[in-house]
């Protein structure tokens, strides 16, 4: 549930809510656009009123099974729901999809808010993320309306958009719309890519390998090189004569519930056949070890990043020129990345005494941490992710949620302070010639840039590797207050409104967070939030415990046995929202993904009375059998396991399957899966909905969309995005009274 987000910082660009993961050398993210046609319609369904009548909700057997765990038995009535290949689970979701689909095609705002929808994602610009230099060129995924998936392609330089060459286009591959690129690498020499593909939102990602001057296939393919719980990584050798890379197990070659190896590294070799890769490393890995590898400048060394699940816990590898392995790194040296300097020697980001983070110094001939350099000791603000350069550090910090970058030599001297936009987010560093470097930035007003720096001058340049929005934001102003948590702990909501929306406690407001696996929540942009905008709603954005934004100790503060910090901190920003009379509970909604999902069921169950409208997109609800998915088991080193008693005991105590009280008035909650998610398992879905739907005594709606398409979020078409934001926002304005379009014209009410 936690891969793909190579600085440990999410963006939100809501809604809808961007499925959350954790670093790994994968695309940042994959921007919307158009689609370019309508999704297929589901089976027909009789109209159902929006109104406050009960929902007549599909009959949903009660199989009682009990569990027990260290003395305690836990009764679960729809455990049965968990096998999503019975015929008998299929005839269930489909009866739930009709009654879905029956409400929300007839919510009367439903028509024209898609035609708005459709109509700024088509004029939404091409969006470039994922950039890579290598050989004097850049690579890097667009994402182009109307175009299904984003395309890679290679351009000379970023201020040089005539130049741009398209090398993959998925669309070509796949005419549906249902293959995606989940990652790509270059050779050192910018002469050949690889690049692995999944489908239908498996993230099950097989590699091809294209020549970059003639845009063709070698004929070299890997697959299970990528996958939604362990993720994947290449590195080529030196030479680019092959690479290494992250196989996983084939079908067949190990049960699905042995608990050996799951992820190790393997060479291949251009121009022979797979049966012919070649084991390297990682047999002793446990069935959980996320793997990133990277080669070094000289390409004579191979660095391999090994995370131990999700928790943020790393060991690290070295392969030297003579084909040797070493650890130089364990779990307790709190190493969080390694990146390689001109001339190989290794930068470290340690939060070892310094929950903030420090980069530290280690030459390849002496590994030895003990004696590794400081270069950046820490300071105020947390360290999210570093680029070393051929005289020059640059450091990439967060400040509780926005971005700064500072620029060092190679001493540690401090050089000031690379002047990026304010209040926005840097998502990526890019080396280009000499010490100069290319950043992206993104704020909650203004969308995607890359800007060039020039290390001579001090000079930042916007390139034309630049979004512009189809709406305007100029009347949209950002506020970051402190709420109280339950605690006392102080903890910053970011409120985005317009200008002259009043304080009256009357605004429709959209509240959301994720806090969890040290993930930062970040400013990001949404042209689809002008639609919220015009009709005077409120945005908050909360940095809660279990993230990153300051440092270790906020992530520490979060997860395990102290998860509920979590939910209490998200619970006082909503308090701060009514409270400041920005909004009140009849018109307060929340919104939240994967994790997030999770903190969206403990809202439900924990403070029902307090929201209007819930929306929760892939969300983890049943904590007590969480980890025996697939992904799960990466889950617990976060969340932790059944198995101990003081854990389970904190799980069963916030779990919201298992918090679900009958004769309880739940708000209307909208829950969103994929049948093909591999990050979190559809079926928690499917039981809390069952559950809510038989337990609420009241009449809001407690809808089900279950896609039987796509899978966590990466690599769903964008004709079906679109029909997720139009149910999305659909619902969210019937819930919450409003109209579409505003009653009295753009941009009202005043």
């Amino acid at each position: 549930m936690s891969r793909s987000y190579p600085t440990r910082a999410v963006t939100l660009a809501l809604p809808l809510l961007a499925a959350c993961s954790a670093p790994s050398p994968r695309p940042p993210e994959q921007p919307a656009a158009a689609p370019t046609a309508a999704a297929p319609a589901p089976p027909a369904a009789p109209a159902v009123s929006a109104g406050d009548a009960r929902l007549p909700y599909p009959a949903t057997a009660r199989q009682p099974v009990t569990n027990e765990y260290h003395g305690t038995r836990v009764v679960d009535d729809y455990q049965w729901l968990e096998d999503g290949s019975s015929p008998d689970v299929q005839r269930w979701i489909d009866e739930q999809n009709r009654l879905t689909r029956g409400y929300l095609d007839a919510l009367p705002a439903r028509g024209a808010l898609r035609a708005r929808i459709q109509e700024i994602l088509s004029a939404t610009s091409a969006n470039y993320f994922s950039l890579h230099e290598a050989g004097g060129q850049i690579f890097a995924l667009k994402a182009q309306p109307p175009k299904q998936q984003p395309s890679l392609v290679v351009l000379r330089s970023a201020t040089d958009p005539a130049t741009e060459r398209t090398l993959v286009d998925p669309e070509i591959i796949d005419p549906k719309g249902h293959t995606t690129i989940d990652w790509f690498v270059p050779s050192r020499d910018g002469k050949k890519i690889a690049v692995s593909m999944s489908e239908g939102g498996t993230e099950n990602g097989t590699v091809r390998v294209y020549d970059v001057a003639t845009g063709k296939e070698t004929g070299d393919t890997v697959p299970y090189a990528n996958s939604g719980t362990a993720g994947g990584s290449l590195a080529w050798s030196g030479d680019g004569k092959g690479f290494y890379f992250t196989r996983h197990p084939h079908p067949g070659e190990r049960p699905p519930a042995d608990m050996g190896f799951f992820q190790q590294i393997y060479f291949h070799k251009l121009g022979t056949p797979e049966k012919e890769d070649r084991y390297s490393f990682g047999k002793d890995f446990p069935r959980i070890a996320e793997v990133e590898l990277t080669t070094s400048e000289s390409g004579k060394l191979v660095h391999a990043s090994v995370q131990n699940g999700d928790g943020g816990e790393y060991w690290h590898y070295l392969l030297d020129a003579s084909g040797k392995w070493t650890r130089f790194a364990d779990l307790p040296d709190k190493i969080l990345r390694a990146r390689f300097g001109a001339d190989d020697r290794l930068y470290l980001l340690s939060r070892k005494d310094a929950p903030r983070g420090k980069v530290v110094r280690l030459s390849p001939n002496r590994l030895d941490l003990a004696k590794a350099e400081v270069v950046v000791p820490e300071g105020e603000a947390v360290i999210q992710d570093f680029l070393p350069t051929k005289a020059r550090l640059y450091v990439q910090e967060l400040l509780g949620g926005p971005s700064q970058v500072r620029a060092f030599d190679l001493k540690g001297k401090a050089l000031g302070e690379v002047p990026v936009p304010p209040i926005s987010s840097v998502r990526q560093l890019v080396r280009a010639a000499g010490d100069d470097v290319l950043f992206r930035s993104i704020s909650y007003t203004e969308p995607a840039a890359w800007y060039a720096y020039s290390a001579r001058d001090g000079k930042v340049t916007k390139t034309a590797l630049a979004m512009t929005a189809p709406v305007s934001y100029a009347d949209v102003e950002v506020s970051r207050e402190m709420c109280t948590s339950k605690d006392g702990t102080k903890v910053p909501v970011n409120i985005v409104r317009r200008k002259d929306t009043p304080l009256d406690g009357t605004a429709p407001a959209l509240l959301t967070g994720y806090g969890g696996y040290g993930l930062s929540i970040s400013p990001g942009f949404n042209p689809l939030w002008r639609l919220w905008f015009d009709q005077g709603g409120v945005l908050a954005v909360a940095n809660l415990r279990g993230g990153g934004e300051f440092g270790e100790a906020w992530h520490r503060g979060g997860n395990l046995l102290n998860k509920q910090n979590v939910f209490d901190d998200f619970a006082a920003c909503a308090t701060h929202l009514i409270g400041r009379r920005y909004t009140g509970p009849a018109r307060l909604a929340i919104m939240g993904g994967s994790n997030g999902g999770l903190l969206m069921g403990a809202q439900l169950t924990q403070r029902p009375e307090m929201y209007r409208a819930v929306v929760s997109h892939v969300g983890v609800y049943d904590m007590l059998r969480v980890e025996l998915t697939p992904n799960g088991a990466f889950n617990v080193t976060e969340f932790g396991t059944v198995k101990d008693p003081a854990q389970f005991q904190a799980l069963h105590a916030y779990s919201p399957y298992h918090r679900v009280a009958d004769g309880t008035a739940y708000p209307a909650t909208l829950f969103l899966t994929g049948a093909n998610d591999a990050r979190v398992d559809p079926f928690h879905s499917r039981k809390m909905a069952a559950r809510m739907q038989a337990a609420t005594s009241g009449a809001a709606p407690i809808l089900l969309r279950a896609s039987g398409s796509t899978g966590h979020g990466r690599g769903t078409p964008l004709s079906e995005k679109i029909e997720q934001e139009t149910d999305v926002f659909s619902f969210l304005f019937q819930q919450l009274g409003l109209d579409f379009p505003p009653s009295n014209g753009e941009g009202a009410p005043r």
